[in-house]
């Protein structure tokens, strides 16, 4: 992260490294906590959970990111269990967690994703849609609307890497354009993360790089 900061002449503080734990125990993640790291992805809300009950001596000090799909059934305690959403693609599922976030804890935090292929197989918000859900969910309260994500399908090379991902830069700089105070770029994972640093992503997906392969 720090040489592809360097090479995007960006500050190494402008990206958040969060740790992608699907399919690891909560002993592993307790490791990587140990060793200073504080942004943990979970993918499937019900192995999140059994991790989050495990690691509750450290809630304090740790953010956790749904990044997976969310079913509508599973937003009542992924409103009350996470700091951050990645995954809204649906207005009903924003309405949700908003009406179910407990009102002791601070705002829930929110991206968008953005199916930028139009793959079948994969979540997200269509981009010539993403203007109208993007205003409404904005006004929803507890929640806060903080920018985009997306998982481009697979590509060889840095500058096809880089393609989807300055198209989702695009988006965002579009909906700020619009009148919307976002910062968020969440994208980039193991193996295209220096393509996403260099566009300008703010938060990138990391497992497999930290924990091993699965």
């Amino acid at each position: 992260m720090a040489a592809a900061c360097a090479a995007a002449q960006r500050p190494v503080q402008s990206v958040t490294l969060l740790a992608v734990g699907k399919t690891f125990g909560a002993d592993v993640l307790r490791e990587a906590a140990t060793a200073g790291q504080r942004a943990f992805g979970e993918n499937y809300v019900q192995e999140a959970l059994a991790k989050i009950d495990a690691l509750s001596d450290l809630r304090a000090g740790i953010e956790w990111h749904l990044i997976g799909p969310l079913q509508s059934n599973k937003t009542r305690d992924v409103a009350a269990a996470f700091d951050w959403v990645h995954s809204v693609d649906r207005l009903k599922t924003a309405e949700r967690l908003s009406a179910q976030r407990p009102v002791d804890l601070p705002p829930l935090q929110v991206c968008l994703q953005v199916n930028l292929d139009g793959e079948a197989s994969k979540s997200g918000v269509a981009p010539a849609e993403l203007l109208t859900l993007a205003r409404a969910v904005a006004a929803l309260p507890r929640l806060r609307l903080r920018g985009l994500m997306s998982i481009p399908a697979p590509r060889a090379g840095a500058a096809a890497q880089r393609e989807p991902h300055r198209r989702l830069r695009g988006l965002l700089e579009a909906l700020r354009a619009d009148g919307l105070a976002l910062d968020t770029l969440s994208m980039g994972m193991s193996d295209d993360l220096e393509a996403a640093v260099a566009e300008g992503a703010t938060i990138v997906r990391v497992g497999s790089a930290i924990f091993g392969q699965r």
